[in-house]
C-alpha cells in the first residue's frame, strides 16, 4: 500500500509525511493486501488566520478493483484531523469489506464441509430450516 501526502497552505516536512503516514498505516494496516494506494490532502482553510475546525484532512483509498473511498474531517489541529480522517476511513473500508464479504456469501455458494459426504442430505437440510423460518413467522403474523 502506497502512501502519499499532499499539503496545501500547510508547510510539507518529511517529518510531516512521516507521521502522517505512520498514523495512516497504523490505522488502515488490515486493509493493506485490499488497497493499492492512499492519498492524504491536508489543507489550512483560513491559511495564516487561526479559526475553529480549520485544519482538514482529506483521505482518499483506492481498493483493488473498486471505486476510490474518500473522507475529510475537519478539526482545530492537525493532529486531530489526521487521526479523525485516519478513524472514518478504517470504519468506511471495514464497512465496505463486510458488504464485499455478505455479497459472496449471498450467491448462493454453500461452503460447507459435509457436501463432500452427502450434498443432498446438507442441501435438503438447509431448505428445511429456511421453510421452518418462513412458517414460523407466519404463525407469529
Amino acid at each position: 500500500m502506497q502512501i502519499h501526502v499532499r499539503s496545501n497552505h500547510i508547510e510539507g516536512s518529511v517529518r510531516l509525511q512521516e507521521w502522517v503516514s505512520a498514523t495512516v498505516t497504523e490505522r488502515l494496516d488490515r486493509f493493506e493486501d485490499f488497497l493499492t494506494r492512499v492519498e492524504v490532502h491536508l489543507s489550512d482553510e483560513n491559511g495564516n488566520k487561526a479559526g475553529v475546525d480549520d485544519k482538514r484532512c482529506q483521505i482518499e483509498a483506492r481498493p483493488k478493483g473498486h471505486q476510490a473511498i474518500s473522507v475529510t474531517y475537519k478539526a482545530s489541529s492537525l493532529v486531530q484531523a489526521v487521526d479523525g480522517a485516519s478513524e472514518k476511513m478504517r470504519h468506511a473500508l471495514e464497512h465496505m469489506v463486510g458488504k464485499l464479504e455478505v455479497r459472496a456469501i449471498s450467491t448462493g455458494h454453500i461452503d460447507d464441509p459435509r457436501l463432500n459426504e452427502d450434498p443432498e442430505h446438507v442441501t435438503e437440510a438447509l431448505l428445511q430450516e429456511e421453510f421452518l423460518a418462513k412458517e414460523e413467522a407466519l404463525s407469529r403474523s
